[in-house]
């Protein structure tokens, strides 16, 4: 297994790039299977998660053709398989998101519960209860979901019980192609669901509605194919902005979406950073002094972004005072507090709420990645921590970041990647 090795202490500045959003290109990758046409993906992150996705588009028979650095081909102009077998999609948690397109186009659909990082549950039964709504048969055995529905998909109405970005998707995914209208209440507003609405809508669905709670649909018999460019990654954005305001740096994030981070420049405005805007898609973050306490609180968009929280909280070992942090959305997204305590962090659990005493030295040690976000928080702790700290499991950090330690490195990091 791959580690980094980072050498502590030393400023962050330049300016560094953000590729295309993994959690937006996941989804738009599972719509291609809603048309027999070829659909074209710009700004496509090379990261393991996008290559386990194309791997199962191709094993329903879908064909996938990359081009250049960053564009892919897709045209699923026959489902061979309609499946989402363990052995392809174990690592992942998006592979539910075939469910919906694949009843909706095939009929049927057989795809294996999620993997991916242990960070707590995320059921899919809010997808199920969804697509049983819509008129699928739904059996779950042996560890895989089992949906059919040989007479098509009929419109109807969803109320979520709670916010799902994933069984929103996947749930409109499905509904593009029912007969007549779906309304889908109580649904997830994030950047990323608006960006797989825009590729439905390219390719022929009638939506409206998105970026609300309340999201209409209505059915048509087929879809085309399309052309679309995925939106920068926001949380791959705010990591950055997150690097350099704990290291007491200079850094420029371009080609991202600053009202897409809203919630995370406000918060480090707080802590005593400046967040300017030097060019059109670009923030620079620069921290002036010392960093102040601040509490956040993690919600669905556009609230503070789980995906954030861990990053935001290395931060925070390095701000003066007290913070306190609270983790609504995932009950297990604390794992990374220890290895940050390994560190020298001073950070207590209270159930879904971490304190957090600082200013508190950090120094090397050898850590170990529970997750894909846990990962970056501890790289962040490293970039500040006395000696040269070993961050081990590092391929959950190859899931979601595209060459993320190169894009360091570029910003005047030490960090190198060993076997």
């Amino acid at each position: 297994m791959d580690k980094f090795l980072i050498e502590g202490g030393i400023p962050l500045s330049g300016e560094v790039g953000i590729s295309g959003a993994k959690n937006a290109a996941l989804p738009c990758l599972a719509a291609c299977l809603l048309t027999a046409e070829q659909v074209t993906l710009h700004r496509m992150p090379r990261v393991k998660d996008i290559r386990t996705m194309q791997s199962l588009l191709t094993h329903t028979g879908t064909e996938v053709v990359e081009e250049g650095a960053s564009t892919v081909r897709v045209r699923a102009g026959r489902i061979t398989s309609p499946e989402a077998p363990y052995e392809v999609v174990k690592t992942m948690r998006a592979s539910s998101l075939v469910l919906g397109p694949l009843v909706g186009r095939a009929g049927r659909a057989r795809v294996s519960m999620p993997g991916g990082c242990a960070i707590g549950a995320r059921p899919i039964n809010l997808h199920m209860t969804g697509l049983e709504r819509l008129g699928a048969e739904i059996h779950q055995s042996h560890g895989y979901v089992e949906a059919s529905a040989p007479n098509g998909l009929k419109g109807t109405h969803v109320h979520f019980d709670r916010i799902t970005v994933t069984g929103t998707e996947d749930l409109m995914m499905a509904a593009v192609l029912a007969h007549g209208e779906t309304v889908l209440e109580n649904a997830a507003r994030e950047p990323e669901v608006v960006d797989l609405a825009e590729l439905l809508i390219k390719m022929g669905a009638k939506i409206q509605g998105v970026g609300t709670s309340r999201i209409q649909i209505e059915g048509v018999s087929s879809l085309h194919g399309a052309e679309h460019t995925i939106i920068p990654d926001r949380i791959e954005a705010g990591t950055f902005l997150i690097a350099g305001a704990i290291t007491g740096g200079d850094v420029t994030v371009a080609s991202c979406d600053k009202d897409h981070l809203s919630a995370l420049i406000f918060k480090l405005q707080q802590t005593g950073c400046e967040i300017t805007e030097p060019g059109v898609g670009k923030l620079r973050v620069r921290a002036l002094g010392k960093l102040r306490s601040v509490d956040i609180k993690t919600e669905e968009h556009p609230g503070f972004a789980t995906d954030l929280q861990a990053q935001f909280m290395a931060l925070l070992t390095q701000a003066e005072g007290i913070s306190f942090v609270t983790e609504t959305i995932f009950e297990n997204r604390f794992m990374h507090v220890l290895e940050l305590v390994r560190m020298g962090a001073n950070i207590r659990i209270e159930g879904r709420q971490a304190i957090v005493a600082g200013r508190t030295p950090l120094s090397s040690a050898q850590v170990i990645c529970s997750d894909l976000r846990a990962s970056a928080s501890l790289v962040l702790a490293a970039l500040v921590g006395e000696g040269i700290t070993e961050v081990n499991r590092v391929y959950h950090m190859d899931r979601g970041y595209e060459s993320f330690d190169l894009k360091l490195a570029g910003l005047g990091a030490k960090i190198n990647r060993s076997h």
